[in-house]
């Protein structure tokens, strides 16, 4: 949800009328996808990368404003929390030696970045979850000073209408309760971002599903979480439980959940929309004036905006979305599973691994969806989020195996493929899927480092061990190796 919005109460009127304006919308996106022109696929990677921001001892540091501020540039912005920032990087081609240009661009932003925040104290680290951050420092009080937060923050408390329970178990338990989604500002991410044509999105859209548990095994980078030890990737069940406005009752009686896997395969992007308004009240209905049926009949693409600020606060691991950009509409499927970091190089393999995915697997004549339950593609995820590359995910054709395995074994030939038709050059693939082929062989993802780094410093209490292991994360991660050659010692 990244667009801005007043401080404001909200009336049943208000209510009704965004409720009728979203199916006005509805209805126009299906005459859209009827008779309008689409732009198509454009083979191009894009990003946003969430950050957080430490001072020089490591612990977390509220002042994201000031950081912003001294960078200067409008490709920055506010993040959910204090502690938080996010870039958003333009659409690199993939093809020839665009993944390195695409590296370099950021690199070059963060290093910039980097040198503007030192200069008021506060330093950016690529990590899912801040492995310093203390329950005491996710409070309302530090959320960032942007109206929408505070906004939505009450909204989702009015739905729920009691405080958040926080209950993980894993390799140690968490177990606690929140009085604001601060919590949420925790979970720290890469987006990646692949436009397609209407008639594909379906398509993509399912694949992407159905490597989502793939994706966090082999780059899981969130194992600690309020000075405890949890899953390889606690981001997935914190966000999870973090932004649920359901109290216990409404869970019992089987309402989804706002952060959410879906249920089902789908046949068309419309689909998605439709389950929005059918399934999730609006937490922000704020209405325009514009008539989407009107502007269609003008030949004039509408900008949908109630449609798309519902959309924004419905967060699907893989989220479609709409946008109109110099008068043409077009549609993008935003995958959200991966954490941040640990370094750029680690980032552009990971997406490297998507897009090259992404480009096979929706194209073959029988679909790994048509052969796989929903259920199957679910529970990958949060297998692969609790135990990582050990993790025992279910595929077509192989049956239940490691992640590690089945990486190695399926899906890196099917990545170095989809590469290849993208017209990558063959020494950028190689380097991007050698970084996950050494993740496999060596069990070494940014999760299994920090564990390996905080278990190398015993004899400290956790978090001055959390402390002096996100120190040591830092110099690694601008070091831009990836994580499998790290030493943790």
């Amino acid at each position: 949800m990244g667009r801005d919005v007043p401080a404001m109460v909200f009336s049943p009127e208000d209510r009704r009328r965004y409720r009728d304006k979203i199916r006005r919308s509805l209805d126009a996106l299906a005459r859209m996808l009827r008779e309008f022109r689409f732009e198509a696929d454009r083979p191009r990677a894009g990003l946003e990368i969430e950050l957080n921001l430490v001072d020089d001892r490591g612990e977390p540091a509220m002042k994201n404003a000031e950081v912003l501020a001294a960078i200067a540039q409008p490709d920055w912005a506010t993040e959910l929390g204090q502690f938080n920032v996010e870039i958003n990087v333009l659409p690199e081609p993939l093809e020839g030696d665009g993944a390195v240009r695409l590296e370099k661009t950021v690199r070059d932003r963060l290093n910039h970045a980097e040198e503007r925040a030192d200069t008021v104290g506060g330093h950016l680290v690529m990590v899912g979850i801040l492995p310093t951050l203390r329950e005491s420092d996710v409070h309302e009080g530090t959320l960032s000073a942007n109206p929408r937060y505070k906004l939505l923050n009450e909204q989702i408390f009015a739905a729920r209408g009691e405080d958040m329970h926080l209950s993980i178990q894993g390799d140690e338990n968490l177990d606690t309760y929140a009085d604001s989604i601060t919590p949420e500002a925790a979970c720290t991410s890469v987006q990646l971002h692949l436009q397609v044509a209407p008639s594909a999105f379906a398509a993509n859209w399912n694949a992407a599903q159905a490597i989502a548990g793939v994706q966090v095994a082999v780059a899981a980078n969130s194992p600690f979480l309020f000075g405890r030890h949890l899953w390889h990737e606690t981001r997935i069940p914190l966000f999870e439980q973090a932004t649920d406005t359901r109290p216990v009752e409404l869970k019992a009686q089987g309402v989804r959940p706002r952060v959410w896997f879906g249920e089902r395969w789908i046949t068309s992007v419309f689909d998605l929309f439709e389950e929005n308004a059918r399934y999730f009240p609006p937490l922000l209905p704020l209405c325009d004036d514009a008539d989407p049926q009107e502007e269609l009949d003008r030949g004039v693409p509408p900008e949908l905006g109630e449609l798309t600020l519902h959309n924004g606060t419905i967060y699907r691991w893989n989220r479609p979305v709409y946008a109109v950009v110099d008068g043409i509409p077009h549609l993008r499927v935003e995958n959200r599973v991966l954490p941040a970091g640990p370094s750029v190089a680690d980032i552009a393999a990971n997406a490297g691994f998507y897009y090259g995915l992404m480009r096979v697997l929706p194209n073959v004549e029988r679909p790994v969806w048509t052969r796989m339950s929903f259920a199957a593609a679910r529970d990958n995820l949060h297998a692969a989020a609790r135990d990582g590359l050990d993790a025992r995910l279910y595929w077509p054709g192989v049956g239940e195996v490691t992640a590690s395995e089945l990486i190695l074994r399926r899906l890196l030939p099917l990545a170095q493929e989809g590469l290849d038709l993208r017209g990558v050059d063959a020494g950028v693939r190689d380097r991007l899927l050698t970084i996950i082929e050494r993740r496999c062989v060596t069990g070494r993802t940014g999760a299994n480092w920090q564990v390996d780094a905080v278990d190398a410093l015993g004899g400290l209490d956790r978090h001055e061990a959390l402390r002096r292991m996100t120190l040591r994360y830092i110099e690694h991660m601008h070091t831009n190796q990836p994580v499998h050659t790290w030493p943790s010692h």
